[in-house]
């Protein structure tokens, strides 16, 4: 696993040295829509990489990241906008959103309105599905790119960070098992208490 990971990641800093913003672009547009691609994975390496050989600047990989997030969000949007909850619930589990996902899009979106698109940038499981209660319920469409284009940037931002001082480590740059566990695990921390926070704890009061 740790050779496939390493072998992985070289594979995909080689990309960005030819595909550059583009490419990080392409693969965010895909983070956020119904397929399970993690920014975690896309911006830290595209951020190590223009930290250390200078191929791209932080702002710009920040900025690309969140034009291709808008890209993706924007799908999603018109998708269930013009498609409608009863063919979402009937179809939408074909495309890996099954009714459960998004019921809990839905009761985000409710409670927490024009703030929730920008919260649910920063969050797992409902940041790629936002756009889905969003089009339902037709959302101003400027308000709903604003907020996605904001929750986005700082999202990316905060990758950016996390991917420049992942750098720092020379442990986890020979790809030591040990450190990579360690970061690994760091981050699903980070992620978990934040899910925990603001989703699961709002979700389990909503059930009482």
């Amino acid at each position: 696993m740790h050779d496939l990971l390493k072998e992985l990641l070289d594979w995909y800093l080689k990309s960005l040295e030819t595909g550059g913003y583009p490419l990080i672009v392409l693969l965010m547009f895909i983070e956020s829509t119904f397929l399970p691609l993690p920014s975690e994975l896309v911006i830290p390496p595209a951020a190590h990489l223009a930290y250390t050989q200078g191929h791209m600047s932080l702002p710009g990989i920040v900025l690309a990241g969140a034009f291709g997030s808008w890209l993706g969000a924007t799908a999603m949007y018109w998708a269930a906008r013009w498609a409608g909850r009863p063919l979402l619930l009937k179809y939408g589990k074909y495309f890996l959103v099954p009714p459960e996902k998004i019921g809990r899009a839905e009761r985000w979106a409710a409670a927490y309105g024009n703030f929730g698109v920008f919260a649910a940038r920063l969050l797992p499981v409902v940041r790629h599905l936002i756009g889905i209660p969003a089009g339902i319920v037709r959302m101003d469409y400027g308000k709903f790119s604003l907020w996605t284009l904001v929750g986005s940037g700082l999202w990316c931002g905060v990758l950016c960070w996390l991917g420049v001082k992942a750098g720092q480590d020379e442990a986890l740059m020979r790809g030591e098992l040990r450190s990579l566990t360690l970061w690994a695990a760091g981050i699903l921390a980070v992620l978990g208490v934040i899910y925990w926070f603001f989703v699961h704890r709002h979700m389990q009061a909503e059930r009482k």
